[in-house]
């Protein structure tokens, strides 16, 4: 299928003939039905079906408009629940003769304007966008048969007055049913429901509660369920701490564990029910670098399929008979091998090779564990100048993002971020990455421990991480900067008003008051600021203003539509009435990163610059 000219055009093959599908512009986010006879798209924000054979369109809604969108996700159920770079909100069922979508009503959620000032005229945009506390997108889960009839509605009225989330939607194998998952706002627990297209009320079939917050994640295929002939289910799950692998009887009652240990799955890659087996990916060997794995669906016989202790990345094939391992380490760049499904080695795909690499003088990374004072061992990574001499005395270049489930410690090729630390080690500058508890790949178990006070507890772990390093004769306590983006920014912003380790931070895209951020993600970790008024108080770097110390340079997106500029400016504006010099660089055009080639090239250098300024004494 082709888009030219917002038209959708089938490009048939081997014939190459091409064949118009559409005659209106304007349509998005389009899907082929599983028999391929129909596709489905979005225009205009309302969904609508047209037939390959004759071209022949139906509208399946029509109430579409600026606030009000079908099948089609708004700004924070698509940046927070779906996943980034997915807009589409509809879903065929396997026999093609249904859709089920999302309606997003945003009429009552606030804008947010951003003005690129780039041109003599400014492009001024308005985007819904719900902070922390504010009226969220109302959600129905819409079902249609796309042979005629009007489109109806899942009753679930069952959860008023209480606002939810639609956070996953499926169908049944049988397309008898549709599947999917309803969590309260501050996501404290989740619902698995199926309903019935002919609108009989939902039926619960599990509920997700953990100590803290259930995370919605849908990486790697997703919290399922993912279904058995017999009409029970595999489900992922956190509720341990570590998510591992559920099986379900068709009614729900569990079956039992196939996986547990302190150790979780990382992706979900399918199942081989007639051989009885499902294969997954897991940190079960190292938290810095999984592997590939089967299991039998009786939860015996869990098998290693990747051999080498590096980071393995699977991609299988649909009859699961095959696998692509993507692997590497943190000195060697990927590598590209075919496996059969026991991890039996077909070919060589991409041995890695970087020449270039050998002649260059390069420090080698070294990768550490480090406690907390109550015994937490944290991943680290040091890399030392080449020419490490073990008399003198180093500055220390701390990288980090700190943020929920995030590491940043990888037995893995790192690309460019891992060339331009070795750039700083060549300079004379000690590089550190520690991932703090609530960041670490160890489960979801270590980020209970930054609810409801997100920065206190990474802080508190990065300072004794701190505290390992100044311990080696070889580093300047002195001399310690951190840098870190979005999370990483915030966490930055966050140090430098609430300790006095650092002698200088860069704050990239900062959050600088959780106030400021989307309701979704900041709402699963620190609840509603109604709810936690005392909480978002003292994990705001703003309103810390006052106590920065050492040297701050924010770095921010003029058009960030994710961590908006207001952060910055708002945080500026509490720097400068309370007397505290900084450093500020705005990007024109640039949104939640800088794409643009000259301005990313001018940005590492400003940065270099006061890098070396700052920890080097240079100017």
């Amino acid at each position: 299928m082709l888009d030219v000219a917002s038209d959708l055009y089938l490009y048939e093959l081997p014939a190459g003939r091409i064949l118009r599908l559409t005659y209106e512009p304007g349509e998005e986010e389009a899907a082929f039905s599983p028999d391929g006879t129909m596709v489905a798209y979005v225009r205009r924000h309302n969904l609508f079906v047209t037939d390959v054979a004759t071209q022949r369109e139906r509208p399946i809604t029509a109430d579409g408009s600026d606030d009000v969108l079908n099948g089609k996700l708004d700004w924070v159920y698509q940046e927070e629940v779906y996943g980034r770079g997915r807009y589409r909100a509809f879903w065929w069922s396997p026999d093609s003769a249904r859709l089920a979508f999302l309606r997003l009503d945003a009429r009552d959620v606030p804008r947010y304007t951003l003005v690129d000032d780039v041109a003599t005229r400014p492009t001024v945009e308005t985007w819904p966008y719900p902070k922390a506390g504010d009226p969220n997108p109302t959600v129905k889960l819409g079902m249609a048969p796309v042979a005629g009839g009007a489109a109806s509605f899942v009753n679930l009225d069952r959860y008023a007055p209480v606002e939810f989330l639609i956070v996953n939607v499926a169908w049944t194998p049988d397309s008898k049913q549709i599947v999917f998952q309803v969590q309260d706002r501050e996501q404290t627990w989740l619902d698995l429901d199926v309903a019935s297209p002919a609108g009989s009320a939902p039926r619960t079939l599990l509920r997700e509660t953990t100590k803290a917050f259930v995370d919605p994640d849908t990486s790697g295929g997703g919290l399922g369920p993912f279904w058995l002939a017999d009409g029970g289910f595999l489900w992922l799950s956190e509720r341990t701490g570590f998510k591992h692998l559920y099986r379900y009887h068709a009614d729900g009652t569990l079956a039992g564990a196939l996986t547990s240990g302190r150790w979780e799955i990382t992706q979900w890659h399918g199942i081989d029910e007639a051989k009885g087996l499902v294969y997954v990916s897991a940190a079960e060997r190292s938290p810095i670098a999984p592997d590939v794995y089967r299991v039998k669906l009786d939860g015996t016989g869990l098998q290693r399929l990747s051999e080498r202790p590096l980071s393995h990345q699977a991609a299988f094939n649909p009859g699961l008979t095959l696998f692509v391992d993507s692997w590497s380490d943190v000195t060697t760049p990927v590598q590209v091998r075919v496996h059969r499904a026991d991890g039996g080695e077909v070919r060589v795909v991409h041995e890695g090779r970087v020449e270039a690499l050998a002649s260059f003088r390069l420090a080698r990374p070294e990768l550490l564990k480090v406690k907390t004072r109550d015994g937490f061992e944290m991943e680290a990574m040091l890399i030392k100048p080449p020419d490490f001499d073990p008399a003198k005395k180093y500055p220390v270049y701390q990288q980090t993002y700190a943020g929920p489930h995030a590491p940043q410690v990888r037995n893995a090729w790192g690309g460019t971020t891992y060339i331009y630390h070795l750039l700083l080690a060549q300079k004379g500058i000690v590089v550190w990455i520690c991932d703090n508890r609530s960041a670490s790949g160890k489960g979801i178990e270590p980020t209970w421990h930054a609810y409801l006070r997100m920065g206190e507890t990474e802080l508190q772990d990065i300072e004794d991480g701190l505290a390992w390093l100044k311990q080696q004769p070889w580093v300047d306590g002195a001399r310690i900067g951190i840098n870190g983006w979005s999370y990483g920014g915030f966490m930055v912003s966050y140090a430098l008003t609430h300790s006095t380790s650092f002698a200088m931070g860069i704050a990239g895209g900062p959050v600088t008051d959780w106030r400021n951020y989307d309701s979704i993600y900041t709402e699963r970790y620190m609840k509603r600021p109604q709810n936690n008024p005392e909480g978002y108080a003292r994990t705001s770097p703003k309103a810390a203003a006052k106590d920065l110390h050492g040297q701050l340079l924010l770095v921010h997106g003029a058009i960030d539509d994710n961590v908006h500029p207001q952060n910055t400016m708002q945080f500026a504006y509490e720097l400068q009435k309370a007397g505290k010099p900084f450093r500020l660089m705005l990007y024109p055009t640039s949104r939640h990163g800088v794409s643009d080639q000259a301005l990313a090239k001018h940005m590492r250098a400003m940065m270099l610059a006061f890098i070396e300024e700052t920890l080097l004494g240079r100017r």
